[in-house]
């Protein structure tokens, strides 16, 4: 026991600075976040109170994974992977040519509106980046869009899955702050179209100011019968949000229920479409392993990072520090939205929310703020760290199916006009809470 430091002599300033450094280092080296947290937790528990730490770690962990309503997230995840492997995008895109077939900048606009669509399919974001990298982006270039405000479409519009119901994003910080996934859900709901309705203003206003970056719409009338086919691409896709999401809302579904719905429904969807196959069904539940794999390791390093780090008093700590900033709550929420904005352009999303949110929701609760309008604040702000340099994730995503000659600098770039009016959104959020319903 001699050998183990004083950490109350320490002091928790200087071993919060050893920590972050400790974290700062290993992953300079390339080692993953999961496993950075993970072994940092475990150096400093070893170091200050042994190996009865370990129990202690191990029960935290364990709470963590035995979330039932976890079970939602690989279901959310598989119904992207479907959802990637069929065309069920493709004919949602053609079938959205009904609304912005009559407007300049009408391919934009439906872009925007296909994302909302497979973001309230499936909450995910690479896939829809992806998707609409594939679909999208080489129409509105071929039509003579102006690149960046195609490319900025792609990946905004994309993104849209943190805050559009059911998102990932919102039952990650349900599960860590300990507040109802279908409250934040039904706080999302406004705020999410909102945001998307943000950037059908912005392409419509920058089209018909600036006429060169979008082409006029098409002057030939679109026979009925060809609209009646194009209708029935929107049936399924429709069918699937109204059931996920209209059984949470009615209270007829938990939201675990409802994911294993959504993906029977993009299930069946792909029989009817005659497009299943065992071979896609095997690789979309690869897929799904993977990337929940991956989650997974994320939420057990930070819970065991932020359990080590809450017997050492960092959180009372960190909550002394923040609330001594100011007796203002609101400059206390900027000064939180500020933090997630740093860390958000150089952490994955998953990190940051399971490594901040058990830190920064009791200080909300204590301020007598609504976490649950937080968690909707949480989300918005995530998206700005998905397009934000020098790692924002969605660029990367649209790298990846690009034509080459779209560096990644003319993608950043591109995505900052869109940095902005989420930037204004966050604002919006903050002065007005009441958007949330709460």
């Amino acid at each position: 026991m001699s050998a183990l430091l004083d950490f109350a002599a320490i002091g928790i300033g200087p071993l919060t600075l050893w920590m972050f450094g400790l974290m700062v280092m290993l992953l300079l080296t390339g080692m993953p976040l999961a496993f950075v947290t993970l072994l940092v937790a475990l150096v400093f528990a070893l170091l200050g109170y042994g190996t009865m730490a370990v129990p202690i770690i191990t029960s935290r962990i364990y709470t963590f994974v035995e979330s039932f309503v976890f079970v939602s997230v690989p279901m959310f995840v598989l119904m992207a992977a479907l959802l990637d492997r069929s065309g069920i995008a493709r004919d949602l895109f053609d079938a959205m040519k009904l609304i912005g077939g009559r407007l300049r900048g009408g391919v934009a606009v439906q872009t925007i509106f296909v994302a909302v669509v497979l973001a309230a399919m499936s909450g995910i974001i690479g896939g829809e980046i992806v998707l609409l990298g594939m679909i999208a982006l080489p129409q509105m270039l071929r039509q003579g869009y102006d690149r960046k405000l195609a490319i900025g479409v792609v990946c905004a519009g994309g993104s849209l899955g943190t805050m559009v119901p059911p998102s990932i994003v919102l039952i990650i910080y349900g599960l860590t702050a300990n507040v109802s996934i279908g409250d934040l859900f039904t706080a999302a709901f406004i705020p999410g179209f909102m945001l998307a309705m943000f950037y059908v203003i912005y392409i419509l206003v920058l089209s018909y100011i600036r006429p060169s970056v979008a082409p006029p719409p098409d002057p030939v009338r679109m026979p009925t019968a060809e609209k009646v086919k194009l209708l029935k691409g929107l049936i399924l896709p429709l069918l699937v949000v109204f059931f996920v999401l209209g059984s949470i809302y009615a209270g007829i579904a938990s939201v675990t229920e409802a994911s294993a719905v959504g993906v029977g429904g993009v299930l069946l969807s792909t029989v009817l479409r005659g497009e299943f196959t065992f071979a896609m069904l095997r690789d979309s539940a690869m897929q799904t392993l993977a990337t929940v794999g991956m989650i997974v390791w994320i939420g057990i390093g930070a819970t065991a990072l932020v359990g080590v780090y809450n017997l050492m008093g960092g959180i009372r700590f960190i909550s002394e520090l923040m609330t001594g900033i100011s007796e203002n709550p609101t400059v206390i929420v900027l000064v939180m939205m500020a933090i997630l904005f740093v860390l958000g352009a150089f952490l994955d999303w998953v990190g940051i929310a399971l490594l901040t949110m058990p830190i920064f929701v009791p200080i909300i609760k204590t301020l007598g703020l609504d976490p649950v309008w937080f968690g909707v604040l949480f989300a918005m702000n995530m998206q700005v760290s998905f397009l934000s340099p020098p790692f924002g994730p969605a660029a990367f995503y649209l790298k990846s199916v690009a034509p080459p000659d779209i560096s990644l600098g003319e993608i950043f770039r591109s995505l900052l006009p869109f940095i902005a009016l989420q930037v204004l959104a966050v604002g919006l959020l903050i002065a007005f809470p009441w958007i949330t319903g709460r």
